[in-house]
C-alpha cells in the first residue's frame, strides 16, 4: 500500500456489525440505539430496500435491508440500527435491519485504506487481523439507494 491508499484516522468510534459473513461498519456518531426487530408494517409499492414500518415509541421508523443496496445474500436481519435523523436529508427516521451487532470499536490506531470502488457510500475498509470490516456512510448509501430505485418513500418524518 503506499501513502495515499493508506491512512490513520483519529479516535474515531464505529459499531461493527454483520450482514451475512461479512463485517461492516458505521460511525457511532449516525446511530441513535439498537433494537430487536419487532413487527414490520410492509409499505405498498416501497422500493426493494425497504422492508416496511416500525412504530419506534410513536416514530415511525423505515426498516431498510441494507443487504439490497451492499449485493449480500441473506434473509432478513432480527436487529435493527437506528440512525440519528439529522444525518439525512429528510430527517426520516431509518433503521438498518443487520444480522448481528459484534461491537463498538475505536479505529484510531488501526489501518483504513481507501474504498476499491468509487462512490462515497464506502468510507473506506478497516484492517483487522481477521480481514477487512468496510466502513459505510449510511447517509450516502440511503442517497444511492434511492437514486437507484427512484424517490424515496416518505414514511418515517412526524
Amino acid at each position: 500500500m503506499t501513502p495515499e491508499q493508506t491512512q490513520h484516522t483519529d479516535a474515531e468510534q464505529v459499531l461493527e456489525f454483520r450482514l451475512g459473513d461479512e463485517r461492516y461498519c458505521v460511525s457511532i456518531d449516525a446511530v441513535v440505539e439498537i433494537v430487536d426487530m419487532g413487527s414490520v408494517t410492509p409499505v405498498p409499492n416501497a422500493p426493494p430496500h425497504v422492508e416496511g414500518i416500525i412504530d419506534l415509541r410513536g416514530t415511525t421508523t423505515s426498516i431498510v435491508d441494507p443487504k439490497v443496496g451492499l449485493d449480500v445474500d441473506g434473509d432478513l436481519g432480527d436487529r435493527v440500527v437506528i440512525f440519528d435523523p439529522a444525518i439525512f436529508d429528510d430527517e426520516r427516521s431509518i433503521g438498518w435491519a443487520v444480522d448481528r451487532v459484534e461491537e463498538v470499536a475505536e479505529i484510531g490506531d488501526s489501518p483504513v485504506d481507501d474504498a476499491p470502488i468509487d462512490g462515497d457510500y464506502i468510507r473506506g475498509l478497516i484492517r483487522r487481523e481477521s480481514g477487512f470490516v468496510v466502513w459505510i456512510d449510511p447517509r450516502h448509501l440511503d442517497d444511492v439507494l434511492n437514486a437507484t430505485e427512484g424517490a424515496a418513500i416518505s414514511v418515517g418524518q412526524q
